[in-house]
């Protein structure tokens, strides 16, 4: 019989147990000399907020502190008003945490922990001053107090110990980014249309191809931006970077419209003209030559002199007489002109951001000049489902709440504190119960040590270094498994559901086997009560989530449609959009990989499309302004209709009519202004994603009709 083998940890995980264990001990050691009742209170806390790098450590910590004091402040003033009104303090906290809970899912940012915390620390600590209002106050300054030296202690020592600092993971994140999006680039730079044609007909993309890439930059944006929170609080340099990365992260979200109707450009000269000419290959072939040959490490008048003379290449090929191929060929070479050039600015300014993240890590001083950055705050907000979680969250504490006070039960505000913290822990997920349900598993499966501890270790404890000797093989243990994503959750679940549970009887001098069944019994009761109620009023599907996304993008484009639309909105819209994308990936994949009415490539029209109606708004062409503004408004009826689901929603032939008059006027016109350009491109972007399978040129009022899709 083979024996199972031991567990094998790395010096990581090893070196990251031993720090949150120091950590551990110290903060409990500082509680206990300075008299707290409730020193294991500080040791959990430096658990919490472990982490692999010390600027996460630093940078939760800072939210900790700000979320215990605001539940703290808001315990003061609730319990003590509603003392004598049972039923109204737990409506009061119950709506407290609702509302918290609300703020942070409105907060995707590792700062939405201050609004959580806050919501769940007011009902740790009033909830069991319910019958004693009269010691709130000081039980509250201790939790306050016992949390800060847990925080302090834990900072002290990961900050110290071989700190971690967050340089890698960022700059691994960024360069994958750049690694993507510049094998998308080049990769539709070297074979034109040909991967764009089979994306385009719905058929399957090859393996490692464009839509892989896609989904890859997708995926190293969402990451980058939840990791890129964390960098003001780092350990080195790169914290001085924090503006530079924000706004590289926001550059290479706004390739993605940019490549993207390159790529449907390429398609469209392709079907008009049977393939693609000399004179596009080989401006294709000069941007690709340019972006192989640019480093960041190149001297910066070297750059921007290549960068010019690609600029001065472009401008003239988008101001060319197109007599030859017709008017539609020649405003699809402006359209692709003038994107190619907002390629190569965007990718120009990438290079120079990443040579001043580089620069900064070094001290140097950095040169470029860097915008205010989108990506905190221009992502996607759900309000609605931010409400559903609210709402399940006071549902869940208000019924636990009813039931303690129905029947006097002395454990029921065990019960209703452990309702609100797993109301709020995985509110973010579409369906919270399986989280909740391993949570409670991981719980039960340390029944057994917390009993054995209880009957047979701390009662033997006589002073403080056998306490630390005796926790030390279950601590050091978990440790290690908490350094490892996939096993992190059942780690905390262990220790921080029941055996953190059993040092904190041992806190108050009630280690006996009664009080630990009670106790872990209104645990396991508002455990699963935040499950039974979650499941009825919040749960939804991964299709149902992703369609609602979808619905989101369509009503923000019918809001782009407006005449307030402006080229801030179209920046954030695009940092939104591509947010949306990452959002959608993973759920399309747990779906199997296909969900009706939801795809990536229509997400991708759908920025797209964005992005054409802002700078279509920015444009004017002469005498043809009311035809533009019908144009808007027919579109932004379209997609207001898609947004609120409706049957009727569908484009109409006319539109496609009101386009191709105002693009037969633009033909028309000798000049060829930057402004004209930038009213074409749009104008021939809309056309191409709204109406894909119209013929290829500009056609009679009857043409549309039969060219008409429902996409």
């Amino acid at each position: 019989m083979k024996l199972p083998s031991l567990p094998r940890f790395t010096m990581a995980e090893m070196l990251f147990s031993v720090k949150c264990f120091l950590a551990a001990v110290l903060s409990l050691y500082v509680a206990s000399r300075v008299g707290l009742s409730r020193p294991f209170w500080a040791m959990m806390t430096s658990y919490v907020v472990a982490s692999p790098l010390a600027g996460t450590v630093r940078s939760k910590a800072v939210y900790r502190v700000l979320g215990t004091l605001l539940g703290s402040t808001a315990t003061l003033l609730i319990v003590p008003a509603l003392a004598n009104a049972p039923e109204l303090l737990t409506l009061a906290l119950a709506l407290w945490v609702g509302a918290c809970l609300y703020l942070s899912l409105l907060d995707r940012s590792p700062g939405s922990y201050v609004f959580m915390l806050a919501g769940y620390t007011a009902a740790l600590i009033g909830f069991p001053n319910v019958q004693t209002p009269q010691t709130v106050f000081d039980n509250t300054t201790l939790r306050v107090e016992e949390i800060c030296i847990g925080i302090l202690c834990a900072t002290v020592v990961h900050s110290v110990i071989f700190p971690k600092g967050l340089a890698p993971a960022v700059l691994g994140l960024l360069d994958g980014a750049m690694k993507h999006t510049r094998h998308w680039i080049q990769e539709l730079l070297s074979t034109g249309a040909h991967n764009a044609g089979a994306s385009a007909a719905h058929e399957t993309p090859k393996p490692g191809g464009l839509s892989a890439d896609r989904s890859l930059v997708a995926g190293d944006i969402t990451q980058l931006r939840l990791l890129s929170t964390h960098i003001p609080f780092d350990t080195t340099n790169l914290r001085w970077t924090a503006g530079a990365v924000g706004t590289m992260q926001d550059r290479i979200a706004s390739l993605m419209p940019t490549v993207s109707a390159v790529e449907d450009r390429l398609l469209a000269l392709e079907q008009a003209e049977g393939g693609l000419a000399p004179d596009v290959v080989e401006m294709l072939g000069r941007v690709a030559a340019w972006q192989s040959q640019l480093d960041i490490h190149a001297p910066h008048a070297e750059r921007a002199r290549m960068h010019a003379q690609l600029r001065e290449e472009i401008q003239q090929f988008a101001t060319r007489e197109w007599s030859l191929h017709g008017d539609w060929p020649r405003l699809l070479r402006v359209a692709l002109a003038t994107r190619l050039a907002e390629l190569v600015d965007a990718w120009d300014a990438c290079m120079r951001l990443r040579r001043d993240i580089d620069a900064g890590i070094r001290g140097e001083r950095q040169q470029s000049h860097r915008l205010a950055s989108l990506s905190h705050r221009a992502l996607h907000l759900d309000h609605g489902m931010a409400f559903l979680s609210a709402f399940a969250a006071v549902l869940a504490i208000c019924l636990c709440g009813a039931f303690w006070i129905l029947t006097g039960w002395p454990v029921g505000s065990a019960a209703t504190m452990m309702a609100a913290i797993f109301c709020c822990f995985f509110a973010t997920m579409d369906n919270p119960v399986p989280a909740i349900r391993s949570f409670l598993k991981y719980l039960l499966w340390s029944l057994p040590l917390s009993i054995f501890y209880v009957l047979v270790m701390l009662p033997n404890v006589q002073d403080f270094g056998m306490l630390v000797a005796v926790c030390a093989p279950v601590f050091l243990l978990l440790g290690c498994y908490m350094a490892r994503p996939r096993n992190m959750m059942a780690a905390m679940g262990i220790l921080m559901g029941g055996f953190f549970g059993t040092l904190a009887l041992y806190d108050t001098g009630t280690v006996d086997m009664i009080t630990f069944v009670n106790s872990i019994v209104g645990q396991i009761a508002g455990i699963v009560a935040a499950a039974v109620v979650t499941a009825l009023v919040r749960t939804v599907g991964v299709d149902w989530a992703a369609r609602r996304i979808q619905r989101a993008n369509w009503k923000e484009l019918s809001e782009l449609a407006q005449p307030t639309a402006s080229a801030r909105q179209l920046d954030a819209y695009a940092v939104r959009m591509l947010d949306r994308i990452g959002l959608l990936a993973p759920r399309i994949a747990q779906a199997g990989g296909k969900i009706d009415g939801v795809a990536k490539d229509m997400a991708l029209r759908d920025l797209r499309v964005g992005a054409d109606l802002v700078s279509l708004q920015r444009q004017n062409i002469p005498m043809e302004s009311a035809r533009i503004a019908g144009v808007l408004r027919e579109i932004g009826r379209y997609f207001a209709l898609r947004g609120s689901d409706s049957a009727g929603a569908r484009l109409t032939p006319g539109l496609l009519a009101h386009i191709d008059e105002v693009l037969g006027y633009a033909a028309a016109r000798p000049d060829s202004t930057p402004q004209w350009r930038g009213a074409v491109t749009a104008l021939v972007g809309l056309r191409r994603n709204l109406f894909p399978a119209a013929p290829a040129a500009l056609t009679s009022a009857a043409s549309p009709e039969a060219a008409m899709t429902t996409s």
